[in-house]
């Protein structure tokens, strides 16, 4: 039997690790995680000791931080080990989508047509992509994402739980700069420039 190993044994990747099971039911799957930390009734490896396995399938990165999930992304590739990613049985990918490896769809979750996402993407409950959007690499959806139509998000775009960006129109996309934070419960009526954090609605820069 081949192994898939959930990377992160926080809550991202506990609540992650069922739908690899459900995903690829022929596998063994257990977390790898250098912190060794205790996880009621499942086994936890450190990534060298992983690896070390001669019957490793693949690795899917279940941690948050965008930063950590390039960075071990980043990783697997230099090692040669396989990057995989997981979709919830529920979660729906239209037609004419280009999304990158690496990602993970929770249940529920909605990517529409003529969408492209770049590699290492994370969307979790109830969140959804509309059509025309252009995503980058290592975004992350918490739950309930309401992405409409014509967004524009780049790199490492933090979007917390209950967020609603404004539809776009053709040629003249809402956009999202690298890096970007988007509060919980934010309305994003607006552009937001590169390492903002918003809050709020409409959506402000946070006052440090």
């Amino acid at each position: 039997m081949m192994i898939i190993g959930v990377y992160g044994a926080a809550g991202c990747g506990r609540e992650v690790l069922p739908l690899v099971r459900q995903a690829h039911p022929d596998h063994d799957v257990v977390f790898v995680d250098d912190g060794h930390p205790m996880v009621k009734q499942e086994r936890v490896f450190a990534y060298t000791d992983f690896i070390g396995d001669g019957d490793v399938f693949g690795i899917v990165i279940a941690i948050a931080d965008s930063t950590i999930r390039r960075r071990l992304s980043n990783k697997l590739a230099a090692d040669g080990i396989a990057e995989l990613s997981v979709r919830a049985a529920s979660a729906q990918v239209l037609e004419t989508v280009a999304i990158g490896h690496g990602h993970i769809l929770c249940n529920n979750t909605i990517v529409n047509s003529d969408t492209t996402i770049g590699r290492g993407f994370h969307a979790n409950l109830n969140s959804y992509v509309a059509h025309d959007c252009v995503i980058g690499d290592f975004v992350t959806f918490a739950q309930n994402v309401a992405c409409n139509g014509n967004i524009w998000i780049d790199d490492d775009v933090y979007v917390g739980t209950g967020a609603i960006f404004r539809q776009g129109v053709p040629g003249k996309p809402l956009k999202i700069g690298k890096g970007a934070v988007i509060g919980m419960g934010a309305v994003v009526t607006r552009d937001v420039a590169a390492g903002d954090t918003v809050i709020g609605n409409p959506a402000r820069p946070m006052v440090r």
